[in-house]
């Protein structure tokens, strides 16, 4: 158990399984959350914001423009304040921070998406490769290098016909006659950083075998690496994004990341890392254009009023509230359950890395729920920040506009999120094949409480009906998961809608659990009013689509007596009193309108 500082009741995170979220209960001292943060993490927030304040704010513009230098200055600038190697060992220049303290910096940034995708691609995708996988000689060589802002990285994996399908790539890597080099040959795609970087991860297939599937660190200096023009993009405009050729590249042997043939290895465990961290992205994004909107609401005037006043505005900022939220709580529960599994581990001890890979990749399914969820929440809350703005926010003039544009990567990249609903399905799945996690087991007990006829429920206290229903979401999911399971088998990877189905299914009930929890735990700390009414209104809208889904899915596996019986439980298990959510969104706005800010 991993016990985490903060006031009472104390946090202690306990050493879990992934996906055991849906076959055990948790409360709310189990949950980690930004009221666990310590006063280092604090320290680190509000360095993050001053640094965005005085050197990132005043240069967007030039950013937007890509005039020469300024964006690279601005990462240098940042480097020197620690905030591109935050978890990088002090050995290598780094500040040895938390995985949380990486997360907080993510969302301190997240106020501009050009500048961002500079920064996180560096201090992310671009360094994490080497820190997790090189040598110490490699480490020693171009670690200290990307910690201090002397070279900034990229990460070149994606390809012209292998965009999902990384194993579909046609760059090689042939080992030349001396045995000294690999030669690599091809073209990279979407490269963020790529007209600046001076160092590459590419990823290529030695000899072009699949099953020789490899990383390689390459310098821009070598002979060959040539990137291409800027892309014109919708959005993330003031970020470098372009193509890389590799015409006959000498890469030094050394240079192999890794083992050979374990490349897609090292693509996955860095891209599940990005899934993570795109939660506290969209976090700070959400916030930042909620206080845009709550500003422009108060001050914006129609009909001899502020159109903050009017009900259906008020709607909307309360739904951004409730959104940011629980995204918000999912991004930081799942930075705790990680934590856990690293109690007293540091950079130095054997095996330091592997373990480090290991905790995350513990909760691939979570990361990829957490990714899809914050990314389809922010692009839920521009959408409506552009509502709020009316006209206005469909001009370039206001900020939110710009917000609207560089949303829509967000589900596109780190695995799109079709890719990351069958990754979060199938990850859960083979666990269970592989006997790592109970899921037949749960079913099939639920199948029996289900036969056996609506349970009593005498829980009269306060929370009884918000604990029903997270206990309930994680039932539907068991339930639909296992009538997939009856009708297809060995076969349901194959079927995307269904695999679709259950993701959204299993991700809810993650939200729900975790919104609820931290609602829970703000009363216990005397600050859950309007986390509360957040919860309320979250649980039963989530509930209310659980149970659409659930019918969707249900009706693909079977018919007749069976689906009519499927549909019998999905609708006891779904069933939920309705509360006065106009009432509760209207309590949710006031405190946004008051603050102008992002607020519980």
């Amino acid at each position: 158990m991993a016990a985490i500082p903060s006031a009472l009741p104390q946090t202690v995170v306990p050493k879990t399984i992934g996906g055991a979220f849906l076959l055990n209960a948790a409360s709310p001292e189990q949950l980690y959350s930004p009221e666990d943060f310590t006063e280092d993490h604090k320290a680190i927030a509000r360095t993050t914001d001053d640094f965005f304040r005085q050197e990132v704010e005043p240069n967007l513009e030039a950013i937007l423009r890509h005039e020469p230098g300024v964006a690279v200055r601005i990462v240098k600038k940042s480097a020197e304040l620690g905030l591109t190697a935050v978890t990088v060992p002090e050995e290598y220049g780094g500040m040895e921070m938390d995985m949380v303290s990486s997360m907080i910096v993510a969302e301190g940034l997240a106020k501009d998406g050009s500048y961002a995708n500079w920064h996180g691609a560096h201090a992310g995708i671009g360094t994490l490769p080497i820190l997790l996988y090189g040598t110490p000689a490699q480490r020693e060589k171009y670690l200290t290098r990307l910690a201090k802002g002397e070279l900034i990285g990229a990460y070149a994996l994606t390809e012209p016909e292998a965009g999902s399908d990384s194993l579909a790539a046609k760059t090689t890597a042939v080992l030349s006659a001396d045995g000294r080099h690999y030669v690599l040959n091809g073209t990279k795609m979407w490269i963020s950083n790529g007209g600046e970087a001076d160092f590459y991860t590419v990823f290529a297939k030695i000899d072009g075998a699949k099953d020789k599937f490899t990383a390689f660190l390459v310098e821009r200096a070598y002979a060959g690496v040539k990137p291409g023009h800027e892309e014109k993009k919708m959005g993330v405009k003031g970020g470098s994004t372009t193509a890389i050729f590799l015409d006959n590249v000498h890469v030094p042997v050394e240079n192999v990341l890794g083992e050979i043939g374990r490349g897609h290895i090292i693509a996955f465990n860095v891209l599940n890392l990005g899934r993570l961290k795109l939660g506290p992205f969209a976090v700070g994004a959400s916030k930042y254009v909620l206080g845009l909107c709550a500003k422009y609401a108060n001050d914006r005037k129609a009909f001899g009023k502020s159109i903050g006043e009017f009900g259906m505005i008020r709607q909307k900022l309360a739904e951004m509230a409730i959104l940011t939220f629980a995204t918000e709580s999912i991004s930081y529960r799942m930075a705790g359950m990680i934590e856990a599994h690293l109690e007293g581990w540091t950079p130095r001890q054997e095996n330091a890395w592997p373990t480090y890979l290991k905790a995350v990749e513990e909760f691939a399914a979570e990361c990829s729920f957490v990714k899809v969820f914050a990314s389809e929440a922010l692009d839920f809350i521009v959408d409506e920040g552009v509502q709020i703005h009316g006209g206005n926010g469909f001009s370039a003039e206001y900020a939110v506009e710009k917000h609207y544009r560089d949303s829509r990567i967000n589900r596109i990249w780190e695995g799109t999120n079709e890719i990351n609903r069958m990754l979060g399905t199938g990850t859960l799945l083979k666990r269970a094949q592989r006997g790592q996690l109970p899921l037949v087991a749960a079913v099939q007990k639920l199948m029996g409480e289900l036969m056996a006829g609506p349970a009593l429920n005498d829980d009269t206290s306060e929370w009884a009906a918000e604990t029903a229903l997270v206990a309930n979401a994680k039932k539907t999911t068991l339930l639909v998961l296992g009538a997939a399971y009856q009708r297809f088998t060995t076969n349901l990877d194959q079927q995307q809608e269904v695999m679709a189905g259950i993701a959204d299914l299993a991700m809810s009930a993650f939200a729900m659990e975790c919104t609820y929890l931290r609602a829970r735990k703000l009363a216990m700390l005397g600050r859950g009013e309007v986390a509360s009414a957040m919860s309320q209104v979250f649980l039963r809208d989530r509930m209310q689509a659980m149970e659409g889904i659930g019918k969707t899915v249900l009706a693909a596996c079977g018919e007749g007596d069976t689906l009519r019986t499927g549909l019998t439980f999905l609708k006891r298990l779904t069933k939920y009193e309705p509360v006065n959510s106009i009432a509760l969104r209207q309590q949710i706005a006031l405190r946004v309108l008051a603050t102008e800010k992002y607020t519980y």
